[in-house]
């Protein structure tokens, strides 16, 4: 299918074909037919990708202290590394669509096939002949009297009604509305259809002119004539509500709502400005400012987006689903003329041109502008990628497929992978189309792919890396061992013990010849954790280590603190480091215990005291915690035992003292934690017929030991570790999360 892009670099906007998305539980799959280009937001994405780094540095301050404290922490060749990884990646753009329902996910009862939608959502709503949404961002085009065109319009729509809410306005008020581009012409027909008196003011004689053809009682280019205009139609008082719709970095926005609104007033601002308030008129009047957020309730909010999660209709009246279902009854009702509003309209494959458009490049004057999309799409989900032929593979040949092209394993995993070398990348997959295609193209897979199966049922696949989320680890695991593939999962390879006990009978249950199974427990591999080890070969007695990880804030909705996709921070991370622990020690943990700080309400169960005894008598801690500074460095070990102290700092500083004497040993320009040293020793041991370099044995007795943290957390007291699988109870009833165990 096409798909619009927008090159981070240089803004430039191009149509690539991607595979088609891969349809989720939760989700509609919509074939589009019309899409909106957003004068505002679209433009300003445009507007900041086209300046160079400098300007964009001066834009965005945040970002260059985020930058500059990953150099202090990172090194400067893994930050430039990671830098250019984000802006290889192109933005998806597009937020505002309509189109027809061809599928249905999981849990979706109230949508059908056929059923023409509007959707909405960056990321979701976008440019494409197809496009994977949530339930709660489609609204169902209930009249055949509303056109795709028309539709293609519900998301702006929805906030310019919200923005009406957040004026609390009433039949016969008096609404003064500031800009009169595309969402203030929408905001002035949605005030008539409310009963409204609409004053409204832009500089453009073409635009004020249109307005008062659709329902304006009156409007003005200037703001004098603009104050006198709210005054003769208020009976001198000022406007009951002031609407802001305009979109500039100028101040004068609001400095004129607070000249024309009346005492005790309300003032929203739903177009993006500067929101200095000017004291006197605000204070004088006592007036009420308001910022309108972007559709209505549930905007933002990953529980309603994301999950479905609705808010009761009795506690939030209007959400924004029903705001789009609200416009869409206004335009079934003939309240609104959108008609005039569309200037342009594109066939995709020339959807640059409209970027152009907006971005004033044409110097041509517009409005409403449409991207159209033909009725027979090609909904393939794998496209073949153009490039030299390869040789025919050996017995020994690893050859690649991917599931997941986030930005760990674009950034971080496969240029190690790609530096290793002696490897051959068959398909990229993932449920992004856009993702899949870029990896695609950046590492030279063969083909790119939003479907498993074409990774898994493929003879030419004989090694699957695993990078998704969490929650699909464990059947993908499954799945590819039973396909007879090698397995790199990153970790961790499961969120419970169900899932390790599937992992265990799936590994166990290999027929000659056996497949090799790697998690992604990286560090032990890095070259000052090996030197670390060799340091420690000769030391006879047990050991006393602690592990800080000054892992730094994540909010609370971030999809890792989820129970349900990462299995929160415990889980999801620190199972890092109880491999470490287990690693230096060559022991396993036999009993663990987990005490969490206070929570204020800020963190998620993330700070964190960890203590591990171990079977030969070490003693380990792990203390990750969330509050403190991410510019301060990430993580230090340190370790004592037989007359020996050894401290790692971030991986890129080994010191090493014995006998009164000190090493150090350094890695200046780039940290390294072992993603590069194990893919070698997991590519030697495919090649070689040699077991995983991690042994099987060791990576279950870490999660159970990460399993038992979590539940001590949880009780409050220390835990037993079990020593096997055998030792845990198995529940063969419980819910496998991907659909993928199917294969078996």
């Amino acid at each position: 299918m096409k798909q619009v892009f927008q090159d981070a670099r240089n803004a430039e906007v191009t149509v690539v074909e991607v595979p088609a998305p891969k349809l989720l539980a939760g989700c509609v799959l919509v074939r589009t037919a019309a899409s909106l280009v957003s004068a505002g937001t679209d433009r300003a994405s445009s507007e900041f990708a086209s300046k160079n780094l400098l300007q964009k540095a001066r834009m965005r301050p945040d970002l260059v202290r985020d930058v500059l404290s990953r150099i202090g922490r990172d090194g400067l060749l893994a930050t430039v590394s990671t830098v250019r990884s984000r802006l290889d990646q192109p933005s998806a753009l597009g937020y505002s669509s309509a189109g027809t329902v061809v599928a249905v996910g999981e849990g979706v009862s109230d949508i059908n096939p056929g059923d023409r939608v509007a959707c909405a959502g960056a990321g979701h709503a976008v440019h494409a002949e197809f496009a994977c949404v949530p339930r709660l961002l489609v609204a169902r085009i209930s009249s055949d009297a509303i056109s795709f065109d028309e539709a293609a319009f519900t998301t702006l729509g929805a906030v310019a009604l919200h923005g009406v809410r957040n004026a609390d306005v009433k039949l016969g008020d008096i609404v003064a509305v500031i800009g009169l581009g595309l969402l203030g012409q929408l905001t002035v027909q949605i005030l008539k259809a409310a009963g409204c008196c609409v004053v409204g003011m832009d500089i453009s004689e073409e635009r004020a002119q249109l307005a008062l053809r659709l329902g304006a009682d009156a409007v003005s280019i200037s703001s004098s004539a603009f104050q006198d205009l709210c005054l003769q139609h208020s009976g001198r008082n000022g406007a009951d509500a002031v609407i802001i719709a305009a979109q500039t970095a100028s101040n004068d926005p609001v400095d004129l709502a607070g000249a024309v609104a009346r005492n005790r007033a309300v003032v929203v601002a739903v177009g993006t400005v500067a929101m200095e308030i000017p004291r006197r008129f605000f204070y004088e009047k006592e007036l009420d400012f308001r910022v309108s957020r972007s559709y209505g309730p549930g905007r933002y909010d990953s529980a309603y987006e994301q999950k479905g999660i609705d808010y009761p209709i009795g506690y939030v009246r209007w959400t924004e689903t029903r705001n789009m279902e609200a416009f869409l009854k206004l335009l079934a009702d003939r309240k609104l003329d959108l008609h005039p509003l569309i200037t342009h309209r594109f066939p995709i494959a020339r959807a640059h041109s409209a970027y152009d458009l907006i971005t004033g490049k044409t110097r041509e004057a517009f409005l409403g502008v449409l991207i159209a999309y033909p009725e027979l799409a090609d909904d393939t989900r794998q496209i073949e990628m153009s490039g030299p032929d390869r040789p025919s593979p050996s017995d020994r040949s690893i050859r690649i497929g991917l599931l997941g092209a986030g930005n760990f394993a674009t950034s971080t995993l496969l240029p190690a992978i790609k530096r290793v070398g002696g490897v051959e990348m068959v398909v990229a997959s993932a449920a992004n189309g856009s993702h899949a295609r870029r990896a695609a193209e950046k590492f030279g897979f063969r083909s790119c792919t939003t479907d498993d199966e074409m990774i898994l049922d493929n003879p030419d696949v004989n090694t699957v890396v695993i990078t998704t989320r969490h929650q699909l680890h464990a059947a993908q695991v499954t799945a590819a061992l039973r396909f007879g593939k090698n397995v790199f999962c990153e970790k961790p390879p499961c969120l419970n013990e169900t899932e390790l006990s599937r992992i265990v009978a799936a590994h166990d249950d290999q027929t000659s010849p056996r497949r090799l199974l790697m998690v992604g427990f990286n560090r032990r591999f890095a070259p000052l954790a090996v030197r670390l080890k060799s340091f420690l070969q000769d030391v006879r007695e047990p050991l006393a280590l602690h592990y800080r990880v000054n892992a730094g804030f994540l909010p609370p909705d971030h999809w890792l603190n989820d129970p349900l996709q990462g299995g929160g921070r415990l889980l999801g991370e620190v199972c890092h480091f109880v491999d470490f622990l287990c690693f230096l020690t060559r022991s396993s943990p036999v009993e663990v215990e987990t005490r969490s700080l206070p929570n204020p309400g800020q963190y998620s169960n993330d700070n964190i005291a960890c203590s591990l005894r171990f079977a030969d008598g070490s003693h380990g801690t792990i203390s990750y915690l969330a509050n403190g500074d991410k510019s301060f460095s990430k993580e230090r070990i340190e370790v004592f035992g037989g007359g020996s102290v050894a401290v790692l700092e971030d991986f890129r500083r080994l010191e090493l003292v014995r006998g009164g004497k000190k090493r150090v040993f350094r890695s200046l320009l780039r940290q390294d934690k072992g993603h590069r040293g194990e893919w070698e020793a997991f590519a030697t041991a495919i090649q070689t017929g040699a077991e995983s370099p991690i042994p099987f044995r060791e990576v279950v007795s870490t999660m159970l030991a990460t399993f038992a943290l979590e539940q001590s957390r949880c009780l409050g007291q220390p835990v037993a570790v079990p020593s096997s699988m055998k030792d845990v109870p198995r529940d063969d009833n419980a819910p496998d999360a991907s659909g993928l165990d199917r294969a078996s």
